[in-house]
């Protein structure tokens, strides 16, 4: 396993993190496709013996389940605290990220996952209603008292991003080391503005949708997969874009063919090639923690990267980027 540091941090990870969405419970509300505790368990424990210690969840995930199941995980299969990286989130929760919410949150997820102190805590979304000055000295507040480790952001505009960190600067608060944004070879547009503003302040990036909801794993559009035939949010945030994206699935196709790996394999070296520390992978069962790891293998030349990324079109915002609330320089008032 490769491994890098976090932002401008101590903490080191490895260059994949495993997200923790597909775990939990099923509500009939929720994700169709989560898997149960002992299938989360023997994920776990594949990612730990091929060295991927980094996990990331969030405390709305399957109702706070994917946090329970990995906690229970990491408490059955006797893991050190130390010898694991734990991230979590905070927003999709009464009162998003004022200083109440964020105080209350930490300890449920704290609990949950069976921990003193998570090594990165993530803010899920830019809060509209709530001061950055509140949110960022809560932040800081935890860190201070050792509840948190570093700090992470996710899904925001380059200007939130950038006056998130001024806020932090000006009062002496922790800045944020990490950005868990949606990017891939199928949606680049953070390569405009938000990826720029990362770079500024050394941040790592670990983008979620890497494999775009597995629209770079196949050669066809469609799959007959209970997330692909159950999961409204993916199909809102590719399905309209399918004819000129279809152009990059094909070259990763015949990149793969090149190279005699699976399409999945080009996807995620693509990450790696662009500077990502660590993508996030949705793991359902164990195989597929060893198909992430042999991706670190390939390494793609400055003419393959090219080719992969020379169809690319702009595309609309997709996901919370296209519902900015009705802030008149988010971007947009036009609810999508």
């Amino acid at each position: 396993m490769e491994y890098t540091k976090l932002g401008t941090t101590d903490i080191t990870i490895p260059r994949l993190c495993i997200g923790g969405m597909s775990f939990g419970e099923v509500f009939p509300d929720s994700h169709q496709w989560s898997i149960d505790q002992s299938a989360t368990q023997e994920v776990i424990a594949r990612a730990l013996e091929l060295g991927v210690n980094f996990i990331d969840t969030a405390n709305a995930y399957a109702r706070g389940t994917s946090e329970e199941f990995i906690g229970q995980s990491l408490k059955n299969l006797g893991v050190k605290r130390e010898d694991v990286v734990l991230a979590s989130k905070v927003y999709f929760n009464e009162g998003h990220l004022s200083r109440e919410a964020i105080n209350r949150e930490i300890e449920g997820s704290l609990k949950r996952l069976g921990t003193d102190y998570l090594d990165l805590y993530i803010i899920h979304r830019f809060d509209y209603d709530t001061p950055i000055e509140e949110t960022m000295e809560a932040l800081d507040g935890l860190v201070k008292a050792g509840k948190v480790r570093a700090l992470g952001a996710s899904a925001m505009y380059g200007y939130q991003l950038h006056n998130l960190q001024l806020a932090a600067d000006a009062n002496g608060w922790t800045r944020f080391a990490s950005m868990q944004n949606h990017y891939n070879l199928l949606y680049r547009e953070d390569e405009r503005e938000l990826i720029p503003v990362c770079q500024q302040y050394g941040m790592s990036l670990t983008p979620y949708s890497p494999l775009a909801s597995g629209h770079l794993t196949r050669r066809t559009w469609d799959s007959d997969s209970v997330r692909s035939t159950t999961d409204k949010v993916m199909s809102s945030k590719y399905d309209r874009d399918r004819e000129i994206d279809m152009p990059i699935i094909e070259r990763v196709a015949e990149t793969a063919d090149k190279h005699g790996v699976p399409m999945a394999d080009v996807a995620l070296a693509w990450h790696w090639a662009r500077g990502v520390a660590a993508p996030l992978v949705g793991c359902s069962r164990p195989s597929r923690v060893d198909d992430a790891v042999r991706a670190l293998d390939l390494k793609l030349t400055a003419e393959e990267i090219a080719y992969l990324e020379e169809p690319y079109q702009p595309h609309e915002l997709v996901g919370p980027l296209a519902r900015p609330g009705d802030k008149p320089l988010a971007g947009t008032s036009v609810s999508k």
